[in-house]
């Protein structure tokens, strides 16, 4: 599986990219289906059954209105988050939704969606999409797991253009740590440089350098719209029904109205807390985020990323560009060897892995060599095993919001750890990621963003 970094970090919307963007790009994609197939004019009903985790969250984390959406024909990078309420008060008012924004059919959401408790052999997050017509017949059923981090796989439709994407093999091929650190050192390479070297195959160095300052202007963004910056957030209640207030903006005003002390070790771990809180609060409002790797991890390397940018002398946007290179290399492996996916493997395939994605990249810029970039991954990943997925209401909130601000301190001391070590440990990054799958297996269900264990049941919801 050779992947690309604009494949690992994709703009979208909140609040999830496995329960939100995901569905979302498969519903467009059985939309272009029946469009490219010219069933379109004969389409009178659509019936959507949602499997596994998908069934028992997808309300808390907005998957109806992410398929909603799709079947409009918008996409996750590009819809209006502002404009995303009103799309869908129209079709609950009017009973009706826009197949690809061209074809009007009959739309209620409490008749359309169904959920199927028991998950599909495949994936804990299965969806499956039937089309008929105005006798009943059926004109396209369609299946689909989402399985982390945006990405989807379609196991029936033969002309998906939104599944995994397979790149053409790449200069310096890795599917393991081992293999990484051995490619870098083969060839006098940065992790950075090599992932620079591969991402050229596909387009000019000057475009991937480009795009990749992009992605980090968007997690910026996201920063400041959280902290209410770019423009006063609208309500400061997230939406859901928990009733949790937003304390990013209130947060941000005491912290700028604060004197840095200097004896105030803490002070820089406030504002790292503060960044990832406000993007997290703004994916939990469906606000524009980076999968990273995925949404309820969205807060945690852009908080890391400003941290460098912010309490490091002498940063760059070059250091920026290898941060991100380098935190998508470490991701590969976790995509290709173990899982992003909290329905499989539990919090640890999303804010585990983006602690240890952060970690690694924020080593790579501070002068790490590439050893002490893997140990530094490896720490971050090995103090988040057996972290469980048990979002209270099914909502991307509590634990989600502050498990981000956490993740993000525990990333900056495990760079820390490692750059005052020589790289050599007991402990493999392979050894751990292999240790994260196993431990995701053996994870029971409850604990896997189905809200059915740990936090999700002992907390009495307002």
């Amino acid at each position: 599986m050779a992947l690309s970094v604009f494949d690992l970090f994709k703009v979208g919307i909140g609040p999830s990219s496995s329960h939100t963007v995901g569905p979302m790009r498969a519903a467009r994609n059985f939309a272009h289906d029946l469009h490219r197939r010219g069933l379109l004019p004969q389409l009178d009903r659509l019936a959507i059954q949602l499997y596994g985790s998908l069934a028992e969250t997808g309300a808390g984390h907005r998957t109806d209105m992410g398929i909603m959406l799709g079947l409009m024909g918008e996409a996750p990078d590009t819809v209006d988050p502002a404009a995303i309420p009103a799309k869908m008060q129209k079709v609950h008012t009017s009973g009706q939704l826009a197949v690809c924004g061209r074809h009007a059919i009959g739309f209620r959401p409490d008749r359309v969606f169904s959920a199927r408790i028991r998950p599909m052999p495949e994936h804990p997050n299965g969806m499956r999409f039937m089309a008929f017509d105005a006798q009943g017949q059926s004109l396209l059923d369609e299946r689909y797991v989402s399985i982390g981090g945006g990405f989807i796989r379609a196991l029936d439709s033969m002309d998906t253009d939104e599944s995994v994407p397979e790149h053409a093999p790449m200069p310096y091929p890795f599917a393991t740590g081992n293999e990484l650190m051995e490619q870098s050192r083969r060839h006098g390479l940065s992790i950075a440089g090599l992932m620079m070297a591969n991402e050229a195959t596909l387009r000019p160095a000057a475009e991937v350098r480009r795009g990749v300052l992009q992605i980090a202007r968007v997690m910026d963004e996201a920063i400041d719209r959280g902290c209410g910056l770019q423009a006063p957030v609208s309500d400061d209640i997230l939406p859901g029904g928990l009733k949790v207030r937003r304390r990013a903006p209130a947060l941000y005003r005491q912290l700028l109205h604060t004197p840095r002390k200097r004896d105030d070790v803490m002070f820089a771990m406030d504002w790292v807390n503060l960044y990832a809180m406000a993007v997290n609060e703004e994916n939990a409002a469906s606000g524009r985020v980076v999968t990273a790797p995925t949404n309820g991890a969205s807060g945690l390397l852009p908080a890391v990323l400003r941290y460098y940018r912010r309490f490091i002398a002498g940063w760059s946007e070059d250091g920026v560009v290898d941060f991100l290179l380098t935190a998508a290399a470490i991701g590969f492996l976790y995509k290709k060897n173990a899982s992003i996916s909290g329905a499989e493997v539990g919090c640890q395939g999303e804010v585990g892995v983006a602690c240890s994605m952060a970690a690694a990249g924020l080593a790579a810029v501070l002068g790490g060599t590439v050893e002490q970039v893997e140990n530094a991954a490896e720490i971050g990943m090995e103090h988040n095993l057996g972290l469980t997925c048990d979002p209270v209401g099914g909502l991307v909130q509590i634990p989600c919001i502050e498990r981000n601000a956490m993740g993000a301190n525990k990333a900056i001391n495990a760079s820390r750890l490692a750059l005052h070590g020589n790289g050599q440990h007991h402990v493999s990054l392979d050894n751990v990621i292999e240790t994260m799958r196993q431990t995701g297996a053996d994870m029971k269900s409850q604990y896997k963003e189905t809200s059915r264990g740990g936090l999700a049941v002992n907390v009495v919801e307002c």
